[in-house]
């Protein structure tokens, strides 16, 4: 996995570089994983379940960051868009063997899970090339959008301390407050996809 008209400008261009590299080297050191560690500090209020699941108590949980750009598809895409719903973020790879087995899962419990309230948005990473991320989408059935992120700069915006991406593939579920809520670092299934999603639903 994890991502000149003045010296003012040139400063804002060393910053930036360093941030990148950051991102892929985070992404590279746990890519393809079968799991990961569970970020934020001691008093954070994670809850790591027996399957691996992150989760938070609805008192403790963080704002989710607002993640923006273009899309595998060209289109331009906003998570403040789907304010007042679940919303599923899925960071995948097309070369991700792990992001290929949770494909089909996440695409069945999307369709499931819809007329619920929950909506699905994907974070393409480490794929040079769109072309082989849309082959991905059409093999798989992905019906949803995915922000196409090769570098990992989307997964920068996760405040620290939080449940964020720490692999690919990594999975975060944002509350219908638009806070994060849960979090798995390995390839899910169908049933640990609904152990994320249907206590939120049951929320009120």
């Amino acid at each position: 996995m994890s991502l000149g008209r003045t010296p003012r400008r040139r400063t804002h261009r060393r910053a930036a570089v360093p941030a990148a590299a950051v991102a892929a080297g985070v992404l590279a050191l746990s890519a393809c994983g079968s799991g990961g560690t569970s970020g934020g500090s001691s008093g954070a209020g994670f809850v790591t379940g027996t399957g691996g699941i992150d989760t938070v108590a609805k008192s403790k949980r963080q704002d989710a960051p607002e993640l923006e750009g273009e899309t595998l598809d060209g289109d331009r895409l906003s998570t403040a868009d789907y304010k007042g719903k679940i919303l599923v973020i899925n960071v995948w790879g097309s070369w991700c063997t792990p992001c290929r087995a949770e494909a089909p899962y996440l695409a069945k419990v999307a369709e499931e899970t819809e007329a619920k309230g929950v909506a699905f948005v994907g974070i393409n990473t480490r794929n040079p090339e769109k072309g082989p991320a849309l082959a991905f989408e059409k093999d798989f059935g992905v019906g949803y959008p995915s922000l196409y992120d090769p570098t990992g700069k989307q997964l920068l915006r996760f405040p620290k301390g939080s449940l964020n991406a720490q692999a690919i593939p990594s999975t975060i579920v944002i509350d219908r407050d638009g806070k994060i809520a849960a979090r798995a670092l390995f390839a899910l299934n169908g049933e640990k996809l609904h152990k994320m999603i249907d206590p939120l639903i049951a929320e009120k």
